[in-house]
């Protein structure tokens, strides 16, 4: 992927090498009222604030303890993080009708507190809606490499434009038409629209890398074979067949390999934003 010397996104925090539980002093007003929740439930605000701080009483407001290895992969998330603020700001003035609202990327290592509850990278990345951050733990995009065998920047780029799928589907409202079933459908049924949701993400990811290679000719050759591969590696049957020996389709949460990689080329090959709806109106053996 072409992306060197490219706009790098302002909205990655950065928590590489701090416990999943460690507060930022922000300062301000949010603070004062923390400290004073504190004191008057009889605890030592000077504690939190140590608690708050780095080592040596220095705020924790940057990373500790990264590894310079990784600030290349570092760039190349931020650069991709705006390339897809880019082409949705544009999408969804011209086709949605109002305001993006750009997410969060949150690099971290390990472990890490969300709004959707404690995380570990064993989850593999992973987008919140009650905050509207993508979580990512920079390991996994060599587990992609070495454990998946899904090798290349492309790779890489899908996943995190997967997750800002994700994001796209929460504003749009796709999130909530699903959230809404939960509960008031049959297990396999909420399976079912999970996958759809999931290949919507990753029809989304195309559409994205459609308007970008349209208007910043990002990819280069074998890019679109290592974001096929990328998506087939994490199809829910090859998982299960590597995982236990066989597969249960009834389970599945994401989709097949085959499914994946096809929905991710469509949105490639078309860029139509409008045809993400069909994800919920073809019958499920048109998937």
């Amino acid at each position: 992927m072409r992306w060197q010397g490219r706009r790098q996104s302002d909205n990655v925090e950065d928590r590489r090498g701090m416990p999943a539980g460690r507060l930022a002093v922000g300062g301000g007003l949010g603070t004062i009222v923390l400290l004073v929740v504190v004191m008057l439930l009889g605890g030592d605000p000077q504690a939190l604030l140590q608690q708050m701080q780095g080592p040596a009483g220095n705020p924790a407001a940057g990373p500790q303890q990264v590894d310079p290895a990784e600030q290349p992969l570092r760039d190349f998330v931020s650069v991709v993080l705006a390339d897809t603020e880019d082409v949705w700001r544009e999408l969804f003035q011209k086709q949605v009708g109002r305001d993006y609202r750009d997410p969060k990327l949150v690099l971290y290592t390990g472990e890490v507190q969300s709004a959707c509850g404690f995380a570990s990278a064993a989850m593999g990345p992973f987008y919140c809606p009650g905050d509207e951050k993508v979580y990512l733990d920079l390991g996994f995009c060599e587990e992609l490499q070495t454990k998946y065998r899904a090798p290349g920047d492309f790779a890489v780029a899908y996943v995190l434009a997967h997750e800002v799928g994700h994001h796209v589907q929460n504003l749009i409202g796709y999130s909530d038409r699903v959230d809404e079933q939960r509960g008031r459908v049959s297990k396999a049924k909420q399976n079912e629209l999970s996958v759809r949701l999931e290949l919507q993400a990753d029809y989304l990811a195309g559409v994205w890398a459609h308007h970008a290679e349209r208007t910043k000719k990002i990819l280069e050759s074998g890019d679109v074979q290592e974001a096929m591969d990328a998506a087939s590696a994490v199809g829910d049957d090859r998982l299960q067949k590597q995982a236990q020996g066989y597969i249960v389709p009834d389970s599945f949460t994401h989709g097949t390999s085959a499914q994946r990689s096809r929905w991710f080329r469509l949105g490639l090959q078309t860029g139509d934003l409008a045809r993400a709806k069909e994800l919920f109106e073809l019958p499920e053996d048109q998937l």
